[in-house]
């Protein structure tokens, strides 16, 4: 049941990953936080948010969840590096999840319903071990509601390019307008949806983004599958790479991600 992960763990995967934050990727579920509750972060990644999520609810109340002990060992080290080792992270699939039922009081997701070939299911899992009254809290991108200033023929190019490889790679690039269908469809009556945005519009901001994708298309299984399999040629891949680094200069320039959230009562 397990999917491709179209990003893969390279370096300019994990630099933009390691600047998100619960204040800046969470805050859907922030105010339904309380000490002491019992938190299941799944897919928890470079662990920021995992960390943050930890400190509101006490680190021996939290467990993350990761596919891989590379990518577990990813989160294992951020959360040591923080202090905060008394976090258990856990290797398995967010599709069917180890864990028995009402494990939990709250399980979050960041960005990890998109990848997936049965996100329904990973909802239903998501429901069955939190508790009843509990909370399931997700956010994901849609990528067809990207939107940039001033035009570039290159994003235009990457964004069909990249929907193209995820879809292949059974994943939903659309998924954040999809949350509260799948939650509905998952068994969840009491669904609060948001849909929030991150904005690239300073030079850091701009050249950070610009530089997590053009990383991606030139290493990684990003770049690896256009070339792979010939949906782009290396030439045109490394160009466009180059078109988007010189885009973040344009002092007018202009990112808006949006992101679909949804709050969920079990």
């Amino acid at each position: 049941m397990t999917a491709r992960y179209t990003h893969g763990y390279g370096a300019a995967v994990l630099d933009s990953h390691r600047a998100r934050t619960a204040a800046n990727s969470a805050a859907h579920l922030l105010p339904h936080l309380e000490p002491g509750m019992r938190l299941l972060d799944v897919g928890s990644g470079a662990g920021t948010i995992t960390a943050d999520l930890a400190r509101f609810v006490g680190p021996a109340r939290c467990t993350a969840l990761e596919v891989s002990e590379h990518a577990a060992a990813l989160t294992r080290a951020e959360l040591d590096r923080q202090g905060l080792a008394e976090v258990t992270v856990l290797v398995g699939d967010a599709q069917a999840l180890d864990l028995p039922d009402d494990a939990v009081d709250v399980v979050h997701a960041h960005q990890v319903l998109q990848h997936l070939p049965h996100p329904v299911a990973a909802l239903a899992e998501f429901r069955r071990v939190c508790r009843p009254g509990g909370l399931v809290a997700v956010r994901d991108s849609d990528y067809a509601g990207f939107r940039w200033f001033p035009e570039e023929p290159a994003w235009d190019r990457w964004l069909d390019l990249y929907q193209q490889a995820a879809a292949a790679n059974s994943g939903h690039p659309d998924a954040g307008r999809r949350l509260l269908a799948w939650a509905h469809a998952a068994g969840f009556e009491n669904v609060e949806a948001t849909s929030s945005t991150w904005c690239h519009a300073t030079p850091p901001a701009r050249e950070a983004w610009a530089a997590t994708w053009a990383g991606r298309l030139r290493e990684g299984p990003f770049g690896e599958q256009l070339r792979g399999t010939g949906w782009a040629e290396a030439e045109e891949v490394e160009g466009l790479a180059a078109a988007v680094t010189a885009w973040a200069a344009d002092p007018d320039g202009w990112f808006s991600v949006l992101h679909g959230e949804i709050v969920a009562r079990a």
